[in-house]
């Protein structure tokens, strides 16, 4: 491992879980972030140096000759001052997928990859691990509620077990990784077509078998199922599968079933609602067998999950009316978010989604408009707000109310208010005791304060 990295957006969830972990093995690491000149980034800014990484202004003022290499993202544009110094000093650039790839290598890794419930799964395989004592790493890309209570980001721990790490498939990055343990949750229209996917997550697969690692995928999705072979741990509801789900049952806000896995069964309660979620929990439960854990062991490490950020994060109020914050933000995940809120609510939901990206949106227009009708039930009723914008040069002629109107076309009680915060003044004052309020987006990073804020001005 390099001597030095400095990372470029190192307030990113991805980036700043690389430098933390990096900095938790003793390799000296720093980084810049745009948001370090707003009052925004102080509280992440303070959280990465307790953690031991130097913070600078995006201004090529840390970069220096010492340096092993700089770390970008996909996200980096060009004319970056931090890349331009390292280019003036011959220092090299190394994107973030390939200094992962090469941290997967040097460690014993559990790697999550799917377009839906990677942050989910991650987080559940760690606190598994970490609640049996095996002292696990993590990478994650969202942070457990469990370590956010002691004032951390919570997406990173540098232990020294298995690494249990996200692998994205957004970038095309994901064929970068060949870990001991390789896990497939599902396969969906997300950032690209399908057929272009469905080769992403076969040549990961192949990256898997070429290590001599174990491949786990998802028996109940037909996509995820393609992939495997004899020696693939299939998890599912589906008879064939080696980490069965059954008796599927929704308890208030919290979920239970049983597990039948080589012989054996188990009684599972989950702290989380919907049954994308327990099928998480197949996924999570698959890898740590892999990986010497036991059924049992499994069972009762779930019963005192908290929770991850962003993820089904649910919210009582005083009132009787249930706010739900999710990061869900594609046709898949969207569904699966609405449906899971259907099994807890006494009323109606209000599922709110801003999109993010006009070109992103677009792309995924008539697989919303789908997936959104076929969830809904009649009462129950879609809001949206304006698309997120983050800047640039975008096409913004295409906004939410092209989604709304379509779904009135198909009948659904769908609504667009351009401003959010209008937006929920209006959901607020229509919403009952028993209604569930289901917040749902993604990339905005304002998003968890301002529902927050919902909750302690409109709903309570």
């Amino acid at each position: 491992m390099a001597k030095s990295y400095f990372f470029v957006g190192v307030a990113g969830v991805g980036m700043s879980a690389l430098a933390q972990f990096l900095a938790g093995k003793g390799v000296e690491c720093c980084g810049s972030d745009r948001r370090f000149a707003n009052s925004d980034g102080e509280k992440i800014k303070k959280q990465l140096q307790e953690a031991g990484v130097k913070c600078f202004l995006q201004n090529g003022s840390g970069v220096n000759e010492n340096l092993s290499a700089v770390v970008v993202s996909t996200a980096i544009e060009a004319g970056n001052p931090d890349t331009e110094a390292a280019q003036k000093l011959n220092i090299p650039i190394m994107h973030r997928s390939e200094l992962l790839a090469k941290i997967t290598l040097e460690n014993q890794t559990i790697a999550i990859s799917g377009t839906s419930g990677k942050s989910t799964v991650t987080g559940l395989v760690w606190h598994i691990l970490n609640e049996c004592k095996k002292e696990p790493s993590l990478l994650s890309g969202a942070g457990l509620s469990v370590l956010e209570e002691q004032g951390k980001i919570g997406n990173a721990v540098a232990g020294n077990g298995w690494l249990v790490a996200e692998a994205d498939e957004s970038d095309g990055t994901l064929v970068r990784y060949s870990p001991k343990i390789g896990v497939v949750l599902n396969i969906d229209k997300d950032h690209k077509e399908i057929s272009e996917l469905e080769n992403l997550f076969e040549e990961f697969a192949g990256n898997v078998r070429k290590a001599n690692g174990i491949l786990i995928a998802n028996g109940s999705h037909p996509l995820a199922a393609k992939l495997a072979d004899s020696k693939t741990i299939l998890f599912g509801w589906n008879e064939t599968c080696t980490v069965k789900g059954l008796d599927y049952a929704a308890k208030g806000i919290a979920s239970e079933f049983k597990i039948f896995c080589n012989g054996k069964s188990a009684n599972f309660h989950l702290p989380l609602p919907g049954k994308h979620n327990a099928e998480n929990a197949l996924a999570a439960v698959a890898a740590c067998i892999s990986a010497g854990v036991s059924l049992e062991e499994c069972a009762t490490a779930l019963k005192s999950w908290k929770g991850i950020h962003r993820r089904s994060q649910i919210y009582e109020c005083k009132s009787g009316i249930i706010l739900v914050d999710d990061y869900a933000h594609n046709p898949a995940k969207i569904a699966a978010s609405i449906r899971s809120c259907q099994d807890f609510a006494k009323g109606r939901v209000f599922a709110w989604f801003q999109p993010h990206g006009f070109g992103p949106t677009k792309f995924l227009k008539d697989d919303l408009i789908n997936e959104i009708s076929q969830a809904l039930r009649p009462n129950d009723e879609m809001w949206f707000s304006s698309i997120y914008y983050a800047g640039g040069t975008a096409d913004r002629s295409f906004d939410s109310d092209i989604l709304s109107n379509a779904l009135r076309e198909k009948n659904c009680n769908a609504n667009f208010i351009p401003s959010r915060e209008e937006c929920f003044k209006k959901i607020a004052s229509v919403a009952k005791p028993g209604d569930v309020v289901l917040l749902m987006g993604a990339r905005d990073p304002s998003l968890a304060e301002f529902a927050k804020s919902v909750f302690n001005t409109l709903l309570c």
